[in-house]
């Protein structure tokens, strides 16, 4: 990897991994749902101004249907139950239990698109799925409180939404302009937002304190568009096996500033479950760049 290349993926990961601890800060002040209407509300038009930038309009037919359901499902839908569930426990580990996306899609790839996987591949998947035991296991065991268990399962729900959306936008990944489908997905989730939050929150919040305008400006500028962009290089000039495993690494930049500046704890059933998951996670990457193929 050239010097520009592990420069880009370290603020990639940085900025991925601090957007955990930014929603943490921003749901501590303000209704998740609302917070988050207003960040995709934010978002839109500043995506809207790249796409028609780079000379892209939206997707038609099917396609444009699989971008409104990845917005429904893999990004207004995902955040919604990750930041909710930011209001219950820790940050880091909302990031930890986020991470389990990938076994979802892996699951979804075999049950729903009749993909087959190597049998390794799906020892690598036991042990991801190992780690979310031992990491549910451990909670119970330390008596959660009916707050951190709604918490745990509103961010295990939230990983099963962004995984069925990324299957179900898998089909038009190579048609669509990626800032076509992030703007496509902003709005979708936007409009999602602005649905529910006066449903179940009520009246928008009428303040907020100067640590929830930055924490929400980070979560619009540096997670929205700027983190997103350095993806899309790093999809250009990467393999996209390589930009997944840093994806990886996320939750462990949560649970490292969760710790340092926001003064969040985990046992060590949280960080041996995750850990697990993680190599398990990197493991089934790995065994499945080549697929079996179906005779």
């Amino acid at each position: 990897m050239r010097a520009g290349d592990a420069l880009l993926a370290g603020c990639f990961v940085l900025i991925w991994g601090a957007a955990f601890n930014a929603a943490k800060v921003v749901v501590s002040d303000w209704p998740p749902l609302w917070a988050l209407a207003v960040r995709f509300g934010l978002t839109a038009p500043l995506l809207l101004a790249l796409m028609l930038a780079r000379g892209h309009r939206l997707p038609r037919g099917a396609d444009l249907l699989r971008v409104a359901g990845m917005g429904l499902l893999g990004t207004g839908g995902y955040l919604a139950l990750s930041w909710s569930a930011a209001t219950h426990v820790a940050s880091g580990l909302t990031a930890l239990i986020s991470a389990c996306s990938p076994l979802f899609v892996a699951m979804g790839e075999v049950l729903f698109l009749g993909q087959r996987m190597a049998p390794l591949a799906w020892g690598w998947l036991g042990l991801g799925w190992l780690g979310v035991a031992v990491l549910g296991i451990g909670r119970a065991g330390q008596g959660l409180g009916a707050g951190e268990m709604l918490g745990f399962g509103l961010a295990l729900c939230g990983a099963l939404a962004q995984g069925a959306g990324i299957l179900l936008f898998a089909p038009a990944r190579g048609r669509v302009d990626l800032w076509a489908a992030s703007f496509g997905q902003s709005v979708t989730s936007a409009l999602l937002l602005l649905a529910l939050a006066p449903l179940l929150e009520g009246a928008p919040p009428g303040s907020a304190a100067p640590a929830t305008v930055l924490a929400l400006g980070y979560c619009i500028l540096l997670s929205g568009v700027i983190g997103y962009g350095i993806m899309f290089t790093l999809f250009r000039r990467l393999p996209a096996s390589t930009v997944t495993a840093l994806q990886l690494l996320s939750p462990v930049v949560a649970v490292l500033l969760g710790w340092g500046f926001l003064g969040e704890r985990l046992g060590w059933s949280d960080l041996g479950g995750g850990g697990v998951t993680l190599i398990g996670l990197l493991l089934l990457l790995r065994a499945r760049v080549r697929p079996v193929e179906r005779g």
